[in-house]
């Protein structure tokens, strides 16, 4: 029904009058793409967080969307407005959702350039945001940084405990640091991109940092702000193509890691191993096999043999003792008279 309703809204549009409404398109266009944002950044600077989280979560406002349209139809099926109104708020909604999209696109860019004078939007002391850090304080000092933990990140972090690697998770999605604490996992909430918050992080201590963000524009900022953080340590970073990873060198990133490759190559050693295995098990079987062989072929020989001797034996056996031959007593001789 919804579609319907905007193709019956579109067949009522009048372009004859848009010409008209460019100019106040502009200005109100202007007014949603920077004016919401500066609004949404000011409230929650105001309510303790970070001018970064402040700015990204403006940019998703900076557009009208098309319940705006709706709210217009409504006006005028009840007489309240005119119809020259739905071609100027159809501009305005064209433009600001356009112009939207490439701005979130290109958020983090955005933010680095514009991060020198968006500090009138961060008070002194961010204390929601510090009030979430403490909360996930570790005990110990970490020897691993892991930064993003989605199903990746997640698993090194555990293998490295179950290692006996004092590890330390951070992620900047609350619901992930939420499933994390309740397993009693020792995780951070926050914003690897913030020097600010990097700064709040056991780091100087650390041997490795781990970054697992998807995006290079991410690892860039990231790596930014580890150096403005004053860290020493070495750094890996998790790669998803080889575009990615060859930025990630080019930028001082001591070891990269591919997922994809990783787990090809482990999957080819375990199989040539296990052929190796079989092929090893085979000769071993196949020379045992052998030696039976030889073994039952001279016990066959020597049993042959046996058998063989046994009848003379028995034949001698059953002839009967010949006596030696009785000795005659010699007749005595006579004598003449």
């Amino acid at each position: 029904m919804l579609l319907f309703f905007f193709v019956d809204l579109g067949a009522k549009l009048d372009f004859s009058t848009l010409g008209g409404e460019v100019g106040p398109a502009v200005i109100l266009s202007l007014f949603v793409l920077i004016g919401n944002p500066l609004i949404v950044m000011a409230i929650m600077g105001y309510m303790g967080y970070r001018k970064r989280t402040g700015f990204m979560a403006g940019l998703t406002v900076a557009q009208i969307s098309e319940f705006s349209i709706v709210f217009v139809a409504m006006g005028i099926i009840l007489g309240h407005i005119g119809v020259e109104a739905l071609g100027l708020t159809t501009l305005v909604g064209l433009v600001t959702i356009m112009m939207s999209t490439y701005m979130i696109l290109y958020s983090q860019p955005l933010y680095e350039r514009l991060a020198p004078v968006l500090g009138v939007f961060e008070r002194k002391r961010p204390f929601r945001e510090l009030a979430v850090e403490r909360q996930g304080r570790a005990a110990g000092q970490p020897d691993i940084v892991v930064f993003g933990l989605g199903r990746y990140g997640a698993r090194l972090m555990r293998q490295l405990r179950q290692a006996g690697i004092e590890v330390l998770g951070v992620d900047f999605d609350p619901e992930i640091v939420r499933q994390l604490r309740r397993q009693r996992l020792p995780v951070r909430f926050g914003d690897g991109e913030d020097p600010g918050f990097l700064e709040s992080l056991p780091l100087p201590d650390a041997r490795w940092v781990v970054t697992t963000f998807p995006q290079w524009d991410c690892n860039r900022a990231f790596l930014h702000a580890l150096g403005e953080a004053g860290f020493k340590g070495r750094i890996a970073g998790v790669v998803r193509d080889d575009i990615h990873g060859a930025a990630l060198g080019a930028a001082g990133v001591e070891r990269v890691l591919n997922p994809f490759n990783d787990a090809a190559d482990y999957a080819a050693r375990a199989f040539a191993a296990e052929i190796a295995y079989e092929d090893a098990h085979r000769a071993d079987a196949a020379e045992a096999a052998v030696t039976q062989a030889a073994v039952t072929q001279a016990a066959g020989t020597q049993a042959a043999g046996t058998q063989a001797a046994a009848p003379a034996q028995s034949a001698a056996a059953a002839q009967p003792a010949v006596s030696p031959p009785a000795q005659v007593p010699a007749r005595p001789q006579e004598t003449e008279p």
